[in-house]
């Protein structure tokens, strides 16, 4: 249902806006098909490959109509445009939520979503979290299971941040070594 959304309004643009600028069309997809795309992706994230796959395949029909990359691979434009995949938004989405969490700007809601584990280990970031184990595989693609080991991966700057958007700075230089 929200492919075949962002698929009809990206044909909207296509046969409604006469230029193919990065200038123009860039914008128009990040206003009116990203948010089709991203909404409330930290609470489902598509787990199965050919989901994901899917959702891909509207950005890069997206990238196509930029003058200039239609015969570019899907990575390449993206790079080009300064843009990160789906996939990558999503985990940067779910570590801004955990490093929300985790510095308590949600204390009451978020009671118990995170532990901190006690560790006299020096290597990584020094802020580790407790990895649950479970039975079930289900339990594994919850959003506070999913975003562990890409948190342990993290610099120690970036987790270190004193505010949220100094969190987001830090987490685009470190984004791309961690997909």
């Amino acid at each position: 249902m929200k492919i075949k959304k962002a698929n009809r309004i990206l044909g909207c643009i296509k046969r409604s806006v006469a230029s193919r600028s990065r200038e123009v069309i860039l914008p128009l997809c990040s206003a009116l098909v990203r948010p089709r795309l991203e909404y409330c992706v930290q609470l489902w994230s598509p787990e199965h490959r050919k989901d994901m796959d899917l959702l891909e395949r509207v950005r890069r029909r997206a990238m196509k109509m930029v003058r200039g990359l239609e015969h570019l691979s899907c990575e390449v434009g993206l790079r080009e445009l300064g843009l990160f995949s789906l996939e990558e938004r999503r985990l940067q989405g779910d570590l801004i939520a955990a490093f929300q969490y985790l510095k308590e700007a949600y204390r009451r809601d978020g009671e118990g979503l995170f532990i901190r584990e006690c560790s006299d280990r020096t290597r990584g970031n020094g802020f580790k979290l407790k990895e649950g184990r479970f039975r079930l595989d289900i339990r594994k693609k919850f959003s506070t299971l999913r975003v562990v080991k890409h948190w342990h991966r993290l610099p120690r700057e970036a987790v270190g941040a004193p505010s949220l958007e100094a969190f987001k700075a830090r987490l685009d230089g470190a984004l791309s070594n961690l997909v």
